[in-house]
């Protein structure tokens, strides 16, 4: 999710679902270490919980990033395994760490130590085209000797040549069944679910055989499964109006502007609020025209909400 979910996404994503654990875009170690540290790990306090999720494979440089995220106030440290991407590759991270589970192991270790919050690991169920169920067992099971309680399975294999992450996200097939078996095998661990899961009734099918999903690119093309996941799933908990979401979304794109955030940043994220609704084209519109977005604050977002109508 790096470009995806950051501090603007996550905000808006609060304020559909109260109860959901937010993920940060993946950090590498390396933007910690020599780039600017605020810019990557300043958040909005109405994030929590937030768990930051890093990129890396030197324990000393994760535990160093780990103790900045504790630092700053996250809930919890995610150790990213499971990205396929060939940037991510070169710099000997991601998915390819799971043909190395005694290094993964030692991060894992120099992290726990670092940091008195959880730290938990994201990962896939294998890599190229092996759908050996015993290669993401051992994995898991390395890891849990560390005393990592929380799992994150893609359940799906990562491709590591040949395929583009987006393919990564789709050719690989599902194997619901090999992650569920983690739980049965793990049962004292937290297995979350995530890959293929689009809808609620997606989630709702899955959620017996698990601890939590994590839903990934659904959220950016369809915010509002948000809001229908949170309405189903915690009905005791308020959620905003359309109304009371767009006032906030404005009030908050306003403040964002006056700090010299330039509009089109914060409303990216937004720009799929509406999808299925007449006129969504038009909030689209509105809400990517350059021109108007060098221009306006948050206003613009109550303008665009009028030309949707009800």
């Amino acid at each position: 999710m790096i470009d995806v979910t950051d501090r603007h996404c996550r905000y808006f994503h609060r304020l559909l679902a109260p109860h959901a654990r937010l993920y940060t875009e993946m950090i590498t170690t390396g933007a910690l270490h020599h780039g600017d540290i605020a810019r990557h790990l300043d958040f909005n306090p109405q994030e929590h919980p937030v768990a930051l999720q890093l990129g890396g494979s030197e324990p000393q440089a994760l535990a160093y990033c780990s103790k900045l995220g504790e630092k700053w106030g996250f809930d919890e440290i995610n150790l990213n395994c499971g990205c396929p991407s060939e940037r991510v590759q070169k710099g000997a991270f991601g998915a390819c760490l799971m043909a190395e589970s005694d290094l993964v192991a030692d991060c894992v270790k120099a992290m726990q130590d670092a940091v008195s919050i959880p730290v938990t690991v994201k990962h896939r169920l294998g890599l190229d085209y092996s759908e050996d169920y015993g290669f993401v067992r051992d994995f898991v099971g390395k890891l849990y000797e560390t005393g990592c309680r929380v799992f994150i399975v893609h359940a799906r294999n990562a491709v590591l040549k040949g395929l583009n992450p987006k393919e990564n996200r789709e050719v690989p097939p599902l194997r619901y069944g090999d992650a569920a078996q983690l739980k049965r095998d793990f049962p004292e661990a937290v297995i979350v679910l995530n890959g293929g899961l689009k809808t609620l009734r997606d989630c709702d099918e899955q959620i017996d055989r698990y601890d939590g999903v994590m839903l990934g690119r659904a959220p950016w093309h369809d915010p509002i499964i948000l809001k229908h996941i949170s309405e189903a799933w915690w009905p005791e908990l308020a959620v905003l109006s359309e109304s009371q979401l767009i006032d906030s979304l404005a009030e908050y794109a306003t403040h964002q502007v006056s700090l010299g955030v330039p509009l089109r940043i914060v409303v990216r994220t937004y720009l799929g609020l509406f999808n299925g609704r007449p006129n969504s084209r038009v909030w689209r519109r509105m809400l990517s025209d350059q021109k108007s977005l060098n221009h306006a604050n948050g206003e613009l977002i109550r303008e665009a909400w009028k030309a949707v109508g009800k």
